[in-house]
């Protein structure tokens, strides 16, 4: 069994009362290269600067070692961080930037010794010219830039300054690497260079490195674990293989790869339906007749004649682009709803051709939809008015006044306008998953409810919306209140 070297422990992190990392509880093992993936503003660099000590959990710990290092100064760690922008002394040469921890360092004097008191004190000392020449010499060698110590940093490429960066957290020799997006500032081809490097080094030194990026090729390309996050919240933790074949979610498909999400009914156990059609997989366990959502990649769906006996749907071609190794073709299925797919294969079809389309069972990956229905807590403010997020909806209603009620909200009967002014509320586009035949979105009100919204219409991650409901789409239901909530309120 590998040996744990960091395990956090339900920590939570808010800033200015935004709780943006929730509950996190995650194993790092020793030795191993562990990356932390997921959309800016997911949690990822501030669990990494928590780890390094440079942010404290507003609850939780965090364990090294066996040890709680919750409130130790990240001087303190045995851990070393690349940053995103290096953080170079640009007034010393390579050799300085490398040699300027090892300066500051003190390392055992002889064996521990009993001072006047007759305690045993352990002498410490400053490392030698000589000890920090070699130390330097030694992290040079290791990230190929030996004959680069006379060098000013100025006179360094992007990929060089990098190394210099990774040699500098190298040579104190830490038990873990933490690495915050260090490629970002690099070219396409740089970027792949260093990707090889970095796994080559991580083998040679075996040290545990936790990466963040959220570049899934990268995550892909590197990993022995992907850690998923989004809104502070670890999605799905898994090899690289796992995470990319058997997505947890449609977030994770979607984040990771290109993926066909398609919204389906689980008629019974191996039986899935998308759009009329049923389908045989492999999947079991779900309630008879349950909304889930389907995921299939592109690369594991056939194009076949349509007179084949593997033929399970037909499709339309709407474009065929070469991409090298296969091409990529977008078709619209027949059916109830006519569903665009992606599809990856190295079939040479044309705009208008009717194709057949095959896919084993176990390439159907069937996910529990996150959401049925969005549900929200509010007040009958006035007559036939309901407040939700802080905004005064007009309702069919007749309960009075002061009367708490939850209301429920089909997806598609949330109305959502470009100009935030033309909504009753406004709210944030935070994701944004296409479904076939529509885009599902989820949008943040100010007041942190996320409402689920299917439209037509396309809007991008970052957009300030309006929300409108029309007061016959929602469903009003009385809250009871109980006895001693109605004794404090009078109290």
């Amino acid at each position: 069994m590998s040996e744990k070297i960091i395990e956090i422990k339900n920590v939570n992190k808010c800033y200015d009362d935004k709780l943006v990392v929730k509950n996190l509880s995650l194993t790092i093992n020793r030795g191993e290269f562990v990356t932390l993936l997921g959309p800016s503003g997911c949690g990822k660099t501030t669990t990494l600067r928590m780890i390094a000590g440079f942010e404290q959990p507003t609850e939780g710990h965090i364990y090294f070692n066996g040890k709680d290092i919750t409130e130790l100064p990240p001087h303190k760690r045995n851990i070393n961080t690349v940053f995103q922008k290096y953080a170079l002394f640009t007034h010393l040469t390579v050799f300085g930037n490398i040699a300027f921890g090892l300066k500051l360092k003190l390392v055992p004097d002889g064996e521990p010794a009993p001072n006047k008191k007759g305690e045993m004190v352990q002498k410490m000392r400053k490392l030698t010219k000589k000890e920090i020449e070699e130390k330097v010499n030694n992290a040079l060698k290791m990230v190929d830039l030996e004959d680069y110590g006379h060098r000013s940093i100025n006179s360094l490429s992007g990929g060089q300054q990098q190394r210099v960066a990774i040699a500098r957290a190298l040579v104190n020799e830490p038990e873990v690497l933490l690495l915050d997006e260090p490629l970002g500032a690099l070219d396409l081809k740089m970027r792949k260079d260093m990707q090889l490097e970095l796994m080559s080094m991580h083998k040679k030194l075996g040290i545990t490195f936790v990466y963040i990026t959220h570049d899934q090729e990268e995550a892909l390309t590197m990993s022995d674990k992907i850690v998923v996050m989004k809104d502070g919240i670890i999605q799905q933790i898994g090899t690289p293989t796992k995470v990319y074949d058997e997505p947890a979610n449609a977030f994770v498909a979607d984040f990771i790869g290109e993926s066909n999400i398609l919204s389906g009914i689980m008629v019974k156990d191996f039986c899935v339906d998308i759009s009329g059609h049923k389908f045989e997989c492999v999947d079991k366990g779900f309630k008879y007749n349950e909304p889930i959502d389907v995921i299939i990649r592109p690369e594991d769906i056939k194009i076949v004649d349509t007179t084949d006996s593997n033929c399970l749907i037909e499709a339309e071609v709407l474009t065929c682009v070469f991409k090298g190794d296969h091409y990529q073709v977008t078709a619209l299925t027949f059916g109830e709803e006519r569903n665009e797919i992606i599809i990856h294969d190295n079939v040479n079809v044309k705009a208008g051709d009717k194709i057949g389309l095959y896919i084993k069972p176990f390439d159907f990956h069937i996910m529990h939809k996150a959401r049925l229905i969005n549900t929200l807590s509010g007040e009958i403010t006035e007559e036939n008015t309901v407040e939700l997020c802080e905004g005064q909806f007009p309702c069919n209603c007749d309960f009075e006044i002061g009367t708490k009620v939850k209301v429920s909200v089909d997806f598609d009967d949330v109305e959502l306008t470009d100009d935030e002014e033309d909504g009753i509320i406004g709210a944030t586009v935070i994701s944004s998953i296409y479904k076939g035949s529509y885009w599902q979105y989820i949008v943040r009100t100010d007041t942190y409810y996320d409402f689920f919204v299917d439209t037509d219409y396309e809007w991008l991650i970052g957009d300030r919306v309006g929300i409108k409901i029309a007061p016959e789409k929602m469903i009003i239901e009385k809250v009871e209140v109980k006895e001693e909530e109605t004794n404090e309120g009078e109290a």
